[in-house]
């Protein structure tokens, strides 16, 4: 079957590989389109097998509340580069991983990677290799996670930073409790608490900080002739230190320092005239905790030369 620049130009433009990887693949097919698209992701699967052992740190994370589900989604999705996350392509792609999520409700990423995108007849795996391909870095889905009910989501700094809180409230809908949740949220990308109150801090993490200030007390001469009593007094001044740090609840409101979270959050309800607790928050970090790729100028430019 013979074809045409115009088939090479409508198999580019449906599958976004370059013009003679397209025409190569339908002089394979024999023009036949859908084999050649077969063909190409083929490729892109092999191409993907060759990109996994890459660095993929850089990428973005999405926070979003599905309209359709009302289901709220934070995701990572890494990719070698932070010029990715300006890929339309790729944000397209991370936006379906996220309404996949929110339509299925999958308990893992391998449980994502094997379902149906969301307005899609392939898998989100089978997607990621398209991808992979496509734009010529390895990627990844990192993790999500999801809720229901009353929430809100925030990202910050371009997909650098994705935070979901959810509510406990009767006002989920008015517009000042949805300014007061993205305030709450935005505390969150800038401050980063690890627990929501003091009660949810486990007891082996208190332990260890006193055992940590007993130490620094020890080691400093002018605390640490100080009575038993007095030095217990001192340890217990600064753990609920370390609370108001790192509690959501205790921590000082970025926009009034003169209030923690946990009184503004009553100040808007008393306002209002309903009731609002915070009952949950996560906070994700584009590559916290990842490997990152160092890449050398002067060796890449000597490569190239070669």
């Amino acid at each position: 079957m013979a074809f045409t620049a115009k088939d090479v130009q409508a198999l580019r433009e449906r599958t976004g590989v370059g013009m003679m990887e397209c025409k190569k693949a339908l002089t394979t097919a024999e023009g036949d389109m859908d084999k050649a698209v077969e063909i190409l992701r083929e490729k892109g699967l092999a191409a993907a097998e060759k990109k996994s052992g890459r660095i993929a740190a850089e990428g973005v994370v999405l926070a979003m509340r599905d309209e359709a589900s009302e289901i709220g989604v934070v995701i990572e999705v890494n990719a070698e580069t932070d010029f990715v996350a300006k890929n339309e392509k790729f944000m397209d792609f991370v936006n379906a991983c996220a309404k996949t999520v929110a339509a299925n409700k999958p308990a893992t990423v391998e449980e994502l990677l094997a379902m149906k995108m969301v307005g899609s007849e392939t898998t989100v795996e089978e997607e990621l290799r398209d991808k992979i391909h496509t734009i010529g870095e390895n990627m990844k889905i990192r993790r999500f996670t999801y809720a229901e009910g009353a929430l809100t989501t925030y990202v910050h700094g371009g997909g650098r930073i994705g935070v979901m809180v959810t509510f406990d409230t009767d006002l989920a809908g008015k517009e000042d409790f949805e300014v007061y949740a993205k305030d709450v949220a935005m505390q969150i990308a800038a401050i980063n608490p690890t627990y929501l109150d003091k009660a949810d801090v486990p007891a082996d993490i208190i332990e260890h900080e006193k055992e940590i200030l007993r130490a620094q007390i020890a080691n400093d001469p002018k605390l640490s002739g100080k009575p038993a009593q007095i030095i217990e007094k001192m340890i217990d001044g600064r753990i609920e230190k370390f609370f108001k740090e790192n509690c959501l609840n205790g921590q000082a409101f970025v926009k009034d320092g003169d209030i923690n979270v946990a009184q503004y959050t009553e100040q808007v309800a008393s306002r209002l005239g309903g009731s609002i607790k915070i009952t949950s928050f996560v906070r994700f970090e584009k590559g916290e905790g990842l490997e990152k790729r160092e890449d050398n100028f002067a060796d890449e430019v000597a490569s190239m030369m070669k």
